[in-house]
């Protein structure tokens, strides 16, 4: 049978101090007036069958998420009691869907992409869908086409492609780059963009994480044999947050691409406008800009003098944000916090929210 989990155990760092540990990203309503996480859910609608649905998160924020997605039953909603990042998190939602389906297969996809046109979206998430049910050992990942050279993504070097299908071998995976080494992949046609979208056969994932992860793949198991008992929640709490902290990307995906597991690693184009919102400057892309180059959500009064460039958010509509000779610069405004960064310091809020952590840890 087929399933999707949607990904949300994301903390958005990068999206302070508008994202809090107790109202992250996801579910904050940044997408005209829609929450990240409901835009996600209802992209899969006509997909799968809307009890295949499920989501992972983190269990601190479980009854925001029920909330946000009443028409999710109790069963449907995966709670990780500490964030352990994604190798753990594919894996616990794999083996708790196969408990019941041995043969499951399932698609993971996140929680806070902004994708278009979404019929698009579904007609590749159904093309891996196919080459899995077709290669019972491949594990599918999503490449979207680059339309500019993006130092803050992940890339996917596509090799052969495989007969039959719009898949290709993945050749290797490549790190963030740089602006030069970005240039260069664009222009050599065979690069795509790391979606972190994925397909497979949850009894194939398994498998390889017990071969490239055993010890965490046995705990996980022992999470997923009492799932539907009284014991879930003490096994849980007693194992999960123990686990090896690593992505799925370096567990499973690169070392499976260099041929260190018997399962194949391929990569299906998605061909859609494709916006990952992780930071400021991501999220600005959704705004209008002013005639200077300025941009604010829907709700932010301003009133700049000489200021280009500038990203400027509220989440107050009765409070004014005021500025003068501001050049390529990021201010938000919440209740208890203002921020204040160069355009070009976006990506280093995260380390600004590491300071938060250890001098105002009340303000996170």
């Amino acid at each position: 049978m087929r399933n999707v989990v949607i990904l949300a155990g994301g903390s958005g760092t990068r999206l302070w101090p508008m994202s809090r540990d107790d109202r992250p990203k996801q579910v904050l309503p940044l997408a005209a007036g829609q929450s990240l996480l409901r835009v996600a859910y209802n992209r899969l609608l006509g997909l799968v069958e809307p009890e295949n649905i499920y989501v992972c998160t983190v269990g601190a924020i479980t009854d925001v998420v029920r909330k946000e997605l009443p028409e999710l039953g109790p069963h449907n909603i995966i709670g990780e009691p500490a964030r352990r990042d994604t190798a753990n998190a594919v894996g616990l939602a794999s083996a708790v869907v196969a408990r019941n389906d041995p043969d499951a297969v399932v698609a993971f996809v996140g929680s806070d992409h902004l994708i278009s046109p979404e019929e698009e979206f579904r007609a590749a998430i159904e093309h891996g869908f196919e080459v899995v049910e077709a290669r019972p050992r491949s594990l599918v990942t999503f490449g979207i086409e680059p339309t500019h050279p993006h130092t803050g993504l992940g890339y996917i070097e596509r090799g052969a492609p495989i007969e039959g299908t719009s898949a290709y071998v993945v050749d290797r995976f490549r790190e963030k780059p740089d602006r030069e080494t970005a240039e260069e992949y664009l222009a050599t046609g065979r690069f795509w963009w790391n979606s972190g979208m994925f397909v497979w056969r949850a009894s194939t994932v398994l498998s390889v994480l017990d071969e490239l992860l055993p010890e965490s793949a046995a705990r996980l198991r022992e999470v997923a044999a009492v799932w539907d008992t009284p014991e879930r929640d003490a096994t849980l709490e007693e194992i999960y947050p123990n686990l090896r902290k690593i992505s799925v990307d370096y567990a499973v995906m690169e070392p499976a691409s260099q041929g260190k597991v018997d399962a194949d690693v391929v990569v299906v184009p998605m061909p859609v406008h494709w916006l990952d919102v992780g930071s400021w400057a991501a999220l600005a892309d959704t705004y209008a800009a002013d005639e200077h180059g300025n941009r604010t959500d829907s709700i932010t009064l301003s009133c700049l003098l000489d200021s280009h460039d500038n990203i400027i958010v509220t989440d107050d509509p009765d409070h004014l944000v005021a500025a003068v000779g501001l050049r390529s610069h990021i201010i938000v405004h919440t209740q208890d916090v203002t921020m204040v960064c160069p355009l070009s310091d976006g990506e280093r809020v995260k380390d600004l929210v590491a300071q938060v952590q250890s001098d105002h840890a009340s303000y996170l």
